[in-house]
C-alpha cells in the first residue's frame, strides 16, 4: 500500500493556487454528501450551496482541476469525488502519528473521520509513562522516547500535535528531525519550522473570539435598527400654534389690544353703516369704529 513517505501532493507543481487547495475539502464534502443519496449530477450553483461558496468561484476552482460541467446538465458527481480525491492524496494511505494524549488528543484518535478520508493513525504518542501501554479507540500509547523509530517504522510523514503548549515547540522540532514535512498543530502556540515544512493551525480560542466578534457587530446592528425604528414611529413633537388675535379686542393708539370692547360695540351693524364707512373704492374696513 502506498504511504505518504513515497507520494507527496501535486497541487503546487501545476499551479492550483492555495485558496483553491483549501476548498476541496468543503467540495469533497459536499460530493460525498450526494453520493452517499445517490445524487448522479450536481449544478455548479447547488454544489456551490452546498459548500457554502459562490458559483462563480466553484468554477473558477474546477478549471485548475480541468473539470467541466456539461451544459444543462451539470457536474458528475462520482467523477468529481475521484478527481478531487486524486488532487488532495486521498486516494493513497496516509499514516498519522498523534503526540499528546490528553482530553483533546483522545478525542482525536476516537474520530472515526481519519479512515475514510485517507488516513491511518499509526501511532499514539505521549510523555506521560503511566499513559504508556493503555489503548485508546483499539491503539496502545506509545512512550515519546519511540517517537523516531515510530515514525520511521511506519512511513509516517503528518504529525498531529495536541500537547500543550509549552511542549509543542520541542516535539515539533523532534517529529521534522525524524522526517515529518507536515504538521497539524492544536496546541495553542505558534510553531517555527524550517522551509519545506508545513504547519497547519487549529486554535479553537481563537475561532470562538472571531464568532464573538461577528456576535458583538451583529448585536449593535440589531441595536442600532431598533433605536432607528423607534424613532420612525414616535409621535411627531407638537408645534406651536399661532395665536390669533380676539375679534372682540380693541386697538390701541400703539396697535396692541386691550380687553374686550364695550357691548355698544357689538351692536348689529346695518347695511347704512356699512354704506357710511366704505371707503373710496367701496372696502370696508376690517374692524368697525365703536
Amino acid at each position: 500500500m502506498a504511504t505518504g513517505r513515497t507520494h507527496r501532493l501535486p497541487t503546487r507543481s501545476r499551479g492550483i493556487p492555495e485558496a483553491t487547495v483549501a476548498r476541496l475539502p468543503l467540495y469533497l464534502r459536499a460530493l460525498t454528501a450526494l453520493s452517499e443519496r445517490s445524487v448522479p449530477t450536481v449544478s455548479s450553483e447547488e454544489l456551490a450551496a452546498a459548500a457554502g461558496v459562490n458559483s462563480a468561484k466553484l468554477r473558477k476552482d474546477f478549471s485548475y482541476l480541468g473539470s467541466y460541467g456539461t451544459r444543462g446538465v451539470g457536474y458528475d458527481v462520482e467523477y468529481l469525488v475521484y478527481q478531487i480525491s486524486r488532487e488532495l492524496g486521498l486516494t493513497q494511505d496516509w499514516p498519522v502519528v498523534i503526540v499528546g494524549i490528553g482530553n483533546l488528543g483522545a478525542a482525536l484518535a476516537n474520530y472515526g473521520g481519519f479512515a475514510s478520508r485517507g488516513f491511518r493513525v499509526a501511532a499514539l504518542i505521549d510523555a506521560d509513562p503511566a499513559m504508556a501501554g493503555k489503548p485508546v479507540a483499539g491503539i496502545a500509547v506509545q512512550h515519546t522516547d519511540e517517537l523516531e523509530s515510530i515514525i520511521s517504522d511506519n512511513g509516517v510523514s503528518i504529525g498531529v500535535i495536541a500537547t500543550p503548549a509549552g511542549a509543542a515547540q520541542q516535539v515539533c522540532e523532534r517529529l521534522v528531525a525524524a522526517g515529518v514535512t507536515s504538521i497539524l498543530n492544536f496546541a495553542p502556540t505558534v510553531l517555527s519550522v524550517p522551509d519545506g515544512v508545513d504547519v497547519r493551525k487549529v486554535d479553537l480560542s481563537i475561532e470562538l473570539q472571531i464568532l464573538a466578534f461577528h456576535e458583538q457587530r451583529k448585536a449593535g446592528e440589531e441595536a442600532a435598527q431598533d433605536a432607528a425604528q423607534a424613532g420612525a414611529t414616535a409621535p411627531a413633537p407638537a408645534r406651536p400654534g399661532r395665536v390669533l388675535p380676539d375679534p372682540a379686542a380693541r386697538p390701541t393708539t400703539a396697535g396692541a389690544t386691550t380687553g374686550p370692547a364695550p357691548a355698544a360695540a357689538t351692536a348689529p351693524v346695518t347695511s347704512a353703516d356699512v354704506r357710511d364707512n366704505q371707503g373710496p373704492d367701496g372696502d370696508v374696513p376690517a374692524v368697525m369704529p365703536a
